[in-house]
């Protein structure tokens, strides 16, 4: 079956009332078991009228395969008019929760764009302390084509970090699973036991940190 893509609708809706510089928001990593959430904030240049067509390749970031993940990181860096990354660590997710940790990667992203936006469209949540006029969507990064290419460019960018990780943290498969909870990633905390990128309030961590001794360096 053909792959629905992601369309400007919501941002022409903006674009016809006068905001021409339209973030889409959104975030990888928010389940796993290791490592940041990282988010982006993406604008794309509305007036290109080529625009959907030089796109055409971004999905939501889950619905491509690795290889398509970075030629569409690639291609939405030459094309937008603004990229901004967040990242919140294992630490301050366990500190405050999964949902306080995405809402200030989100918050980052935004703030990390070199053109202030003049709306937000958003993955699923609400930025209530971002003073910027907002949207959340559901399946946003499915529909809706400026939060398909944050999700892409957050995907892309969480990656690289675990696979840094996996030369510093060895024996736990970040490489291959990035962090999320795997037949492969729950034999490795049995046999190591938690890194310092695991989020200990998660509970296959917080079950596994009662048996087994903190494993600081992997």
């Amino acid at each position: 079956m053909k792959k629905l893509r992601p369309q400007l609708v919501e941002e022409f809706k903006l674009r016809q009332i006068g905001l021409q510089f339209v973030a889409g928001v959104d975030e990888a990593g928010r389940g796993a078991w290791a490592g940041p959430v990282v988010a982006a904030a993406v604008i794309l240049p509305l007036e290109r009228m080529d625009l959907s067509y030089r796109l055409q390749e971004i999905h939501d970031s889950k619905m491509m395969s690795p290889s398509q993940r970075t030629r569409g990181a690639e291609q939405i860096k030459q094309i937008a008019i603004a990229v901004g990354i967040g990242e919140v660590g294992s630490g301050e997710v366990d500190r405050s929760g999964i949902l306080t940790a995405t809402r200030k990667a989100m918050a980052q992203a935004v703030s990390a764009l070199c053109i202030k936006p003049q709306h937000l469209l958003i993955d699923y949540v609400q930025l209530s302390d971002v003073m910027i006029s907002q949207s959340a969507f559901t399946k946003g990064d499915v529909n809706i084509l400026s939060i398909a290419a944050a999700s892409v460019i957050a995907k892309v960018t969480r990656d690289s970090i675990m696979v840094r990780y996996d030369e510093l943290h060895p024996g736990y498969g970040f490489l291959h699973h990035k962090g999320y909870g795997t037949k492969e990633h729950r034999t490795a905390l049995r046999n190591l036991g938690p890194s310092i990128i695991h989020r200990q309030s998660f509970a296959p961590i917080r079950t596994t940190s009662l048996i087994m001794p903190f494993a600081a360096s992997g």
